[in-house]
């Protein structure tokens, strides 16, 4: 008998499932019959994943790219999928976990657009002798939405009805097409080795890579070694801040929301041309500057530091990759000829690199950093607080916030951020940000995945892993803890900046750390803590400029500061003259 072909098998599924009866509200219980399934031509093999229902209003843009954090957001509900086969229909679980709205019989009546996603797993056979599956970054940066491979529906118009949903079915037809990758020029090239700490560790090849933007001059001297300028952040992309042609003159002007900036687009553009001349020309200190590339399947970068979900990226980087980059490139090769800087994630890696490898790297300069001390982990004190979600008074509790603006709007609390991560992913598999912290900070629980800080549904939080994270990963904390017996390698090294009014509240934490360095002695610490007056998330140290533009200069600004103290850190006899040329 003559097998049916892929297509022809799913038309038969769909008709079927045509038949069926719209979703059955019965008192507090909805049964939600939504049927899904892929074809074989995109996969023969069945999957492991997430699958991802999307309810928007409208279709600007698809509704994949519409879940977010604030009041604009879409709805989405997630469940988590085994073994699903191609061409086999899927029935969405009518319990799923939803957000904002955590359940299906209580989203408003009217017209949406509905879209399915799946964001494919793959099965890692750890050292540790668990076996996890989790979200291997494909290039796109851990984006759920934008991964390569993952499948997707095209947006179908439905109308919601008191609660009840039609009956839907979703062929998730859609697949992401992988990511090129990038081209090596005159003065930017791509490294990529593999490691054998993070091979050991996860029981498969793995990778880390860098863009590395090379020195004007650094042909024309081939026996001149440089200094290594290290930034840390996420970068699927190589040096999109760094053009060598100026703005396009056709390009269509574009405003950001965020900045209430007409034209942003052409600032950035104009940035990397300004950057390009500034970097060639005659007064910019020539250096060796690199942005590691450390995907996980977490995130999109590993935090830099060895843990017991992710492994020893922190030894990879610094004894694997940094090195390899060195020799290839003719880097100095010592750990003062070394210095990190980075915002945000980044601002948090590059104090985190400094504190754990205190003679490897020779100064840092962290703008923005992620929590740094965790009695101000955004607005909880995960050592006093008991809930991560409330303030707790006798008759009242206050949703504590989680974003806000530069006038101190809020417009997400840390309960909403928290539980969009759990509609993407469970066992912290969302690719977002309270995820990675936790796949950074925490032991792994029987699974194998990172244990909880806090209860996700109730935001209660665990002091055990609490204590684990301070000992662990409170750079703060570690700092004071141990300036009697790294202080001198410490010294001249740390430098922070953030704005006083970051939309994520990590100028707290910074608040705490210059207060543990500003009482430091034999040695003092002899770095600066500074702020900006209303400054956003990602300002770096600039006063000169708003927010907008100082997060695009984090190069022009701490490679000089870096060659203005090198003298500081260097040993003496070290060779600071031959790269100034």
């Amino acid at each position: 008998m003559k097998k049916p072909s892929s297509v022809a098998a799913l038309l038969t599924v769909f008709f079927a499932l045509f038949t069926t009866s719209c979703i059955v509200v019965t008192n507090d219980k909805a049964t939600v019959n939504i049927q899904l399934a892929y074809p074989s031509e995109h996969y023969e093999e069945a999957l492991d994943g997430r699958l991802i229902l999307l309810i928007s209003e409208g279709i600007e843009t698809e509704p994949r790219f519409q879940l977010r954090d604030d009041a604009k957001t879409c709805q989405g509900f997630g469940m988590d999928v085994l073994n699903w086969k191609p061409n086999e229909t899927q029935q969405f679980n009518c319990d799923a976990f939803g957000y904002p709205i955590d359940n299906f019989q209580d989203l408003p009546s009217g017209d949406y657009y509905v879209q399915a996603l799946f964001h494919k797993y793959e099965t890692f056979e750890r050292a540790d002798g668990h076996i996890v599956k989790l979200p291997m970054d494909r290039g796109e940066g851990q984006q759920w939405n934008r991964a390569p491979g993952n499948l997707y529906s095209t947006p179908q118009k439905i109308t919601i009805n008191n609660g009840e949903l039609p009956n839907l079915t979703l062929n998730l037809d859609q697949k992401i097409p992988p990511i090129a990758e990038p081209e090596d020029t005159k003065y930017i090239k791509h490294i990529k080795i593999n490691s054998k700490l993070l091979s050991e560790f996860w029981g498969r090849d793995m990778y880390l890579g860098a863009h590395v933007l090379l020195p004007e001059g650094w042909e024309s001297h081939p026996d001149v070694k440089y200094p290594l300028a290290i930034m840390h952040g996420h970068f699927p992309s190589d040096f999109g801040g760094f053009r060598t042609t100026p703005p396009d003159p056709d390009l269509k002007s574009e405003y950001s929301e965020r900045f209430n900036v007409d034209g942003y687009n052409r600032i950035v553009q104009q940035e990397a041309y300004d950057f390009y001349k500034t970097w060639t020309g005659p007064d910019f200190p020539r250096v060796l500057a690199i942005k590691i590339q450390h995907p996980t399947p977490y995130y999109d970068d590993s935090y830099a530091v060895n843990s017991a979900a992710q492994g020893p990226y922190g030894d990879a980087i610094t004894y694997e990759l940094i090195p390899h980059i060195e020799a290839e490139f003719r880097g100095i090769g010592e750990g003062w000829s070394r210095f990190v800087y980075g915002g945000s994630t980044g601002g948090w890696e590059a104090l985190a690199v400094q504190v754990k490898y205190p003679t490897e790297y020779g100064m840092c300069f962290a703008a923005c950093p992620d929590p740094i001390d965790f009695r101000a982990y955004c607005l909880v004190n995960i050592y006093d607080d008991d809930n991560a979600y409330y303030q707790e008074g006798t008759f009242r509790k206050t949703l504590v916030a989680g974003h806000r603006d530069y006038l101190g709007n809020v417009d997400a609390t840390l309960k909403d951020m928290n539980y969009r991560e759990l509609v993407l992913g469970s066992k912290g598999r969302s690719g977002q940000q309270w995820d990675i912290w936790e796949a950074t900070y925490s032991p792994v629980d029987d699974e194998g995945y990172p244990k909880r800080i806090w209860d996700r549904l109730t935001g209660e939080i665990d002091k055990e892993v609490a204590a684990y994270w301070k000992e662990n990963y409170d750079l703060a904390y570690i700092l004071k803890r141990d300036w009697a017996k790294h202080g001198e390698d410490w010294k001249n090294k740390i430098h922070l900046y953030c704005g006083d009014m970051d939309n994520y509240y990590l100028n707290n934490a910074v608040y705490l750390a210059e207060e543990i360095l500003s009482e430091t002695t034999a040695p003092y610490y002899n770095g600066e803590v500074d702020y900006g007056d209303r400054a956003e998330h990602c300002w770096n140290g600039d006063h000169d400029n708003v927010n907008h533009i100082s997060r695009l200069r984090y190069h022009q600004m701490f490679i000089k500061k870096y060659v203005d103290r090198v003298q500081n850190v260097a040993p003496s006899g070290a060779d600071l003259t031959s790269w100034r040329y």
